[in-house]
């Protein structure tokens, strides 16, 4: 049994209300909705760049203007939930999504669509951690948290693909605006439901925002992810990014400190000093930048190299998307409840990591069936394995006066995790097919061909560092994660390490 602390009303589990299975299907809705909406633009990148007239420079911009503001206003945007309520915060950032997907797909400029995928960061990131802490304070109970959690990791690992898929369906049957557009709908559906079926949940009044937590983490954290943004077109040792790297350094550290003596702090310390929490926060980071760093390099490997249109990429990752599907809600979910999570996020980052050291083998001719699909859903189930536990694990044992700056925390390890991975595993593949094309073109005539080799080696160079970080996740997880079953263990238990009572 789990237990609510005094003075905090119980979630809908703990009255039996059934709307809770619907709950789950608009928190869902709306997590889909925020995860894809960071590779959906992928595909349309392209079209997007002709029609707005974007320099190659600048292109970058239309996928970091979201993760930036994203990754660097998480822990704000849970705190805000906590004390405003969730179901407040989680319609709101809904609404406020939706208005900045419309102005996004109207852009007539660079500029207003940059401003545009900023505002649906800030939106996103306000939304996401009440979706997780709504999920958190509703399913209490050990079998019913493992199917919801397991359904929200299966949307966590494949939303990114999901995009993908559907920014190819989009791109080629409509235009790119419509990647953007899409959200309006769900956004309204989604809005409506929670309305409907959420638990108001409690507010703080007296409580107070840490401004100056808020200004030195979300700070530290706007720079840290913009200095990985750039390090992409400049190089890790441009002086801007030396000096953005320094400067999210400084700040992050002045924000523990701070939040050491803060009297109502903006990030309660308590929530990551627990060591299994902690080792699924840097885990969650570290199998982020592998899985990102993958899909750029698989996306521009099928269009580029092998030449498939926007929909048959989308396609393409389809079994890896019902993969992380079906491991998630029918393996993970049912395992959890009486297995320790580290029994299933350490073999499923083994089997992610294999399935990367499949895709290694890529040429500039290869076969989709033989050389690209087992890898895919190797990877499927590694990731079906990991997110699930390592959401459900990082989010137990949370008094709910703190469910949103912890959902925001896990959330914020995505986010870094992937700005850092397309910076780092993009410069590694950069910088591989530079030295494969200096020692491979001594014939001009071998000129087209040898290209397409050093782009292709660049890409497997990457992929292989992205599956020595998968096996570094494993590690983590191995030593860190002590955490029994729920149904068995300690967490989830009257004697939770977090649950303060007043």
């Amino acid at each position: 049994m789990s237990v609510i602390p005094r003075g905090e009303p119980a979630g809908l589990d703990d009255t039996d209300d059934p709307r809770r299975w619907w709950a789950l299907v608009i928190i869902a809705l709306a997590q889909l909705m925020v995860v894809l909406d960071a590779t959906i633009v992928n595909i349309a990148m392209p079209s997007a760049q002709r029609a707005l007239g974007i320099s190659d420079g600048n292109r970058q911009w239309m996928i970091t203007a979201y993760t930036v503001a994203f990754g660097g206003l998480l822990l704000l945007g849970g705190r805000i939930a906590d004390l405003a309520g969730r179901r407040r915060t989680f319609v709101a950032g809904l609404a406020g999504f939706a208005a900045a997907s419309a102005l996004g797909g109207a852009a007539t400029t660079s500029g207003m669509l940059f401003g545009a995928r900023a505002l649906q960061g800030a939106f996103a990131a306000v939304l996401a951690p009440s979706a997780l802490s709504l999920l958190t304070t509703t399913f209490t109970r050990p079998g019913e948290r493992g199917r919801a959690f397991g359904v929200y990791g299966a949307l966590a690992g494949s939303g990114s693909a999901i995009g993908l898929l559907a920014g190819g369906l989009l791109t080629e049957y409509l235009n790119w605006r419509w990647c953007l557009y899409v959200n309006v709908p769900i956004a309204v559906c989604a809005v409506v439901g929670g309305l409907v079926l959420l638990p108001a949940g409690p507010r703080h009044p007296g409580a107070r925002l840490d401004v100056p937590g808020a200004l030195l983490g979300c700070g530290g954290l706007v720079t840290l992810v913009y200095g990985f943004s750039e390090a992409e077109p400049r190089g890790w040792t441009d002086p801007l990014v030396l000096a953005l790297f320094a400067a999210g350094a400084a700040l992050l550290g002045a924000f523990v400190w701070w939040q050491a003596r803060a009297p109502q702090p903006l990030l309660p310390l308590h929530i990551v000093r627990d060591r299994d929490r902690a080792g699924c926060f840097v885990t969650m980071t570290l199998a982020v930048i592998g899985m990102f760093g993958l899909f750029l390099f698989l996306t521009y490997y099928l269009q580029v190299v092998l030449g498939y249109s926007p929909l048959r990429t989308g396609l393409g990752y389809l079994p890896l998307t019902a993969t992380i599907v079906v491991c998630s809600t029918q393996i993970s979910a049912r395992l959890l409840p009486r297995v320790a999570p580290r029994l299933l996020i350490v073999p499923g980052l083994l089997l992610a990591a294999g399935g990367m050291a499949i895709l290694t083998r890529i040429t500039v001719d290869s076969d989709y069936t033989t050389a690209i699909l087992p890898g895919l859903v190797l990877l499927g189930l590694g990731m079906g394995l990991t997110f699930m536990p390592v959401f459900a694990t990082a989010t137990a044992d949370v008094a709910p006066r703190d469910s949103g700056v912890t959902s925001a925390t896990v959330n914020t390890s995505q986010q870094v995790g992937g700005s850092i991975g397309t910076a780092l595993l993009n410069t590694i593949a950069t910088s591989s097919a530079t030295a494969y094309l200096a020692a491979h073109l001594p014939d001009p005539a071998r000129r087209p061909l040898v290209v397409r080799e050093g782009v292709v080696h660049g890409y497997t160079v990457a992929i292989w560092w992205a599956a020595g970080v998968m096996l570094l996740a494993g590690l983590v997880a191995w030593v860190t994660v002590r955490a029994a079953a729920p149904a068995h263990g300690t967490r989830g238990t009257p004697l939770s390490r977090d649950v303060r009572r007043p």
